[in-house]
């Protein structure tokens, strides 16, 4: 399969991403933001870290970048787009996700060891999961208070498009449990046909047990089966 990281000035997880898609044998472009061609691509992969220093809005100014007018044209076309941590803040900036992505509810920045609760594996992005599995990966933001209106939410509950929860280390799904104030401890979020996913935690941090966890490898191993 064929991959394309999408580079902003600020991305800080480029690499590590590349390194994770590499390890499962995609062949990888790395695509810098002022590109105006996208590579064939089966996966887009918009990366975390600070795009343009997170002036004005977290990934507002990205998503007026000269790639997203192809990377949005190809979502709709139905290329799978995982959007991390500021590439979710970017996928909603373009329209891509509904919702928004607030400051997290104690205003400050938050990095550290997290749980999340595995929703639903009926997709690309977690069939390699069983449901309830409960994953070990890391965050590292300063808005990531996912929020959207009463319709939008219920659409997302009703539609099976919550694959992922934050939870405690038993899997209890609490208020305890959630890092930022995140709405439903909601942790990402797919569009209506499942092809985009925005998440907050960053599962490419997690693919190596000598480094870290391997937690993260599955989601890459899913979107490559």
């Amino acid at each position: 399969m064929k991959s394309s990281v999408i580079v902003f000035p600020g991305s800080n997880c480029d690499r590590d991403v590349a390194v994770a898609l590499e390890k499962l044998q995609f062949k990888n472009s790395m695509v810098w933001h002022k590109d105006t061609e996208l590579p064939k691509s089966d996966l887009i992969v918009i990366p975390g870290g600070f795009s343009y220093g997170d002036y004005l809005r977290s990934g507002a100014i990205a998503a007026k970048s000269n790639i997203l007018t192809e990377v949005i044209d190809a979502g709709k076309k139905g290329a799978l787009i995982l959007g991390i941590c500021n590439g979710f803040q970017i996928l909603i900036e373009c329209g891509l996700l509904q919702g928004a992505l607030l400051r997290n509810s104690g205003l400050k920045f938050i990095s550290k060891n997290i749980f999340i609760k595995v929703q639903s594996n009926d997709n690309n992005f977690f069939s390699k999961y069983k449901r309830n599995d409960v994953l070990k990966l890391n965050i590292a933001h300063n808005e990531g208070n996912y929020f959207t209106n009463k319709k939008h939410l219920k659409e997302l509950e009703d539609n099976n498009l919550i694959p992922i929860k934050y939870c405690n280390e038993k899997g209890n799904i609490d208020i305890e449990s959630n890092p930022n104030g995140s709405i439903n401890n909601i942790a990402g979020i797919f569009n209506s046909k499942k092809n985009i996913l925005g998440m907050m935690p960053h599962p490419e941090r997690m693919i190596d047990k000598v480094l870290s966890e391997e937690d993260g490898l599955g989601l890459f191993s899913s979107l490559m089966n």
